[in-house]
């Protein structure tokens, strides 16, 4: 005959409070709540239980694992156009949001371009997998990341048609995020395959979107607000980047390629202007190096576009 009590210290003290034990006859059944946690962490509780059940009079011994559905935001950083800093963007504000006490997950979603591993210091990392569900990889800044980055070898074309880059973002999209309740999605640039696979299986929280100041970038950018915005996805707001050049010698502000014009486009479209990122030598070389600049304290540029997007979040 089974000893109840004992049993039931002995799975708390492996389980706590996730554990809830059930007994019919020499049968023992466990109820896991499985919520946040890892699949290796889920592994891992559901061996100690075993172990601890270990006891005189116990036969079968049988674990279920549930799990609350979280309650996951996704926010597309999208462009019309490449070079235009978009990735840069997405990792500093995943991080920016994660110090603001997020629990935030990025997706590289830039299928033919996947530049994240670089930026948040994890490159050459591959994730691991639990069946065909991918594990995000861990980065110093407590933002886990999936990225094509971590898949292919470095260097290697991805020569993919549209069907298979799609299926690629949604495997990185649907990965074991555990606890993560906010996704940023670093896309392509353009208004493709990916695009419309993201808008119309994954269906982002909202959209935000990423411009440099000079005219053909704006014209891409406002093809990007219309995909969204047919769509029925918010756009939160439009960001400029590479807005003024602050010379190093005399610290005279030029801006090669404009000023103003994102914002005055984003009065246009009638959204939200959250920013602009200026052009600086600082910003180009801690991306290259993976230490993006929202990870320091006295970060100014990226913060208060975070701070937009943690309080649009709040609101929508």
């Amino acid at each position: 005959m089974i000893d109840r009590d004992l049993l039931a210290r002995a799975v708390a003290a492996v389980a706590g409070p996730r554990a809830t034990v059930r007994i019919e006859g020499a049968r023992v059944g466990v109820v896991l709540d499985a919520t946040g946690m890892t699949p290796d962490e889920r592994d891992a509780t559901e061996a100690a239980i075993r172990a601890a059940a270990t006891l005189p009079g116990v036969g079968e011994v049988r674990i279920v694992a549930t799990a609350e559905r979280t309650n996951r935001r996704i926010v597309a950083i999208a462009s019309g156009k490449g070079g235009v800093g978009k990735s840069t963007l997405a990792a500093n504000l995943a991080i920016a949001l994660a110090r603001a006490g997020k629990r935030v997950g990025l997706v590289d979603a830039d299928i033919y371009g996947p530049s994240q591993p670089r930026l948040m210091q994890v490159d050459g990392t591959r994730p691991t997998a639990h069946g065909k569900v991918l594990d995000p990889v861990p980065t110093p800044y407590g933002v886990p990341l999936l990225s094509m980055g971590q898949l292919v070898e470095p260097g290697r074309a991805l020569a993919w048609r549209g069907p298979m880059a799609a299926g690629a973002l949604t495997q990185l999209v649907e990965g074991a995020w555990g606890a993560a309740d906010t996704l940023i999605l670093d896309l392509p640039p353009g208004t493709g395959d990916v695009q419309l696979t993201m808008v119309q299986k994954h269906r982002p929280t909202g959209a935000v979107i990423v411009s440099t100041p000079q005219d053909l970038a704006l014209i891409d950018a406002a093809r990007a607000y219309d995909l969204f915005d047919k769509a029925g996805i918010p756009v939160i707001g439009l960001v400029e980047n590479m807005a003024g050049y602050a010379c190093p010698h005399c610290g005279e502000i030029s801006d090669p390629f404009g000023r103003g014009g994102a914002e005055a486009e984003a009065a246009r479209l009638g959204i939200p202007f959250l920013g602009r990122v200026p052009l600086t030598i600082a910003i180009r070389t801690a991306s290259d190096a993976g230490t993006p600049p929202a990870a320091e304290d006295g970060d100014t540029v990226f913060a208060p576009i975070a701070a937009q997007l943690a309080e649009w979040l709040e609101t929508h």
